[in-house]
């Protein structure tokens, strides 16, 4: 049996033992330590120092440190060395472990430590070696059983760990915080438990809360509310915490704290099951930096989610009406970005043929659209029945016909879209617009777009 005895500091108790059942299902607190039974699950890692140092050094979040921990062939041992450990005491030789370990490093017997002071009685050895049934009378039987535990001849049963199905953790401020980069200094320590109860859950997060609480309940003589508020969201699910901490270090930066704060909360939102980090030999293929969606995301927390948008594809047939532009939050806030609608399949009718059409019938504006759009298009003069911008205008291709908005209050919309020449503008993007089947006015042209 290997067991392994580790004393967290009390705010950090709860990660470690979700660190722990990630490497072995039996971890159990056991008064001021996590004890692990490691044996079953080396060959899972590569032996006993390479489980070892996985656990205790090499997977841990940014900042973390491992805390004081002893090994021995049983838990009982184990925690006794860890108890000398942190006292700063030598450790008794591999050879005298457990008949050298002092009396008052077992728990079972401290209740009885005067007595057996009294009997001249020091260490575990010397107590085994008494006969087993006056010690029994003498002592109780739960003192014998530790001992046939720390031998390894009884069992050891502990109510074994399991992980909560939410996150969440509070901590209590060192100092009154009374700035966001106080409040971020402690958020990162939660942020590393989160880490921790992902890894050991299989899971990563979409969305979390952080919260704190005022110390204030009144300021000037106005009311506070108890608590502050922020929710930071992710497009795609994220185990590693650079880039959410850097998404609340932003959101933090812009939120004006209504009084100083004492303490922090930080809950789990939406979480999905993990499915591990994609990972390529093609070298080509390995790219640095961040990803799109984590470089929108801080660009949003840092300028405001007005300041950054996208497109979003509308299912029109009308240049201007193609797409909208939406804060690039809003297009998909948890799972992913939502799906861009797309126009709708059929083709539009075409009109009738110009004579100077060198271009094929099936060239609509999706191919042959301008890449500058005249927002809103604009209303050309007109010399006769030629349609003129800095000149008169040369139609070159044959038109396309849109017919589309019946549904709106304004009525069908019937356009014929076609590229045309200006002498001094170059080529543009136009289109004759007709009225409805109830108008009266005249077919009018407007300029739509400019090419480069």
């Amino acid at each position: 049996m290997d067991w392994i005895a580790l004393q967290p500091a009390p705010e950090d108790v709860p990660a470690w033992g979700w660190q722990a059942l990630r490497f072995t299902p039996r971890v159990a607190r056991v008064e001021e330590a996590w004890l692990l039974e490691l044996s079953a699950s080396w060959r899972l890692f590569g032996g006993r120092a390479a489980l070892r140092r996985a656990l205790l050094r090499d997977d841990l979040p940014q900042g973390w440190v491992t805390p004081p921990w002893a090994a021995g062939p049983t838990a009982l041992v184990a925690l006794a060395l860890l108890r000398l450990r942190a006292a700063g005491e030598p450790l008794p030789p591999a050879a005298q472990r457990p008949d050298a370990l002092r009396l008052d490093l077992l728990s079972a017997a401290r209740p009885h430590l005067p007595l057996l002071a009294r009997s001249g009685l020091r260490t575990w050895g010397e107590l085994r070696a008494l006969p087993r049934a006056p010690v029994a009378r003498r002592f109780g039987r739960e003192l014998l059983l530790a001992l046939d535990q720390a031998w390894g001849q009884a069992p050891e049963t502990y109510p074994w760990q399991v992980v909560p199905e939410v996150f969440e953790q509070s901590l209590e401020l060192p100092a009154i915080a009374g700035s966001a980069s106080e409040l971020m200094a402690a958020a990162w320590r939660l942020l590393g438990q989160l880490q921790l109860w992902l890894r050991a859950r299989q899971r990563g997060v979409l969305a979390f809360g952080l919260e704190w609480r005022l110390d204030l309940r009144r300021l000037d003589g106005v009311a506070l509310p108890p608590t502050g508020e922020l929710v930071v969201r992710t497009a795609e699910p994220v185990q590693a915490m650079d880039h959410l901490g850097r998404l609340l270090r932003e959101q933090l930066a812009r939120t004006a704290l209504a009084a100083p704060a004492r303490s922090l909360r930080l809950y789990s939102i939406d979480t999905v099951p993990w499915g591990g980090a994609v990972r390529t030999l093609l070298a080509e293929e390995v790219r640095e930096g961040d990803r799109l969606h984590q470089l929108v995301e801080r660009l949003s927390a840092r300028l405001g989610p007005a300041r950054v948008q996208r497109p979003r594809l509308q299912a029109d047939w009308r240049p201007e009406a193609m797409q909208r532009w939406e804060p690039a939050q809003a297009v998909g806030t948890g799972r992913g970005s939502a799906s861009a609608s797309a126009p709708a399949s059929p083709s539009p009718s075409a009109g009738p043929r110009d004579a100077a059409a060198p271009y094929p019938s099936h060239a609509f504006a999706g191919a042959l659209s301008a890449p500058w759009l005249v927002e809103p298009p604009l209303l050309l003069s007109m010399e006769g029945e030629q349609p003129c911008y800095q000149g008169r205008l040369e139609l070159l291709t044959r038109r396309q016909r849109i017919e589309t908005g019946w549904w709106e209050t304004g009525g069908v919309v019937v356009r014929d879209y076609c590229i045309a020449r200006s002498a001094r503008a170059g080529l543009l993007w136009v289109f004759c617009e007709h009225a409805g089947p109830a108008g009266s006015r005249s077919p009018r042209w407007y300029l739509q777009g400019l090419y480069a």
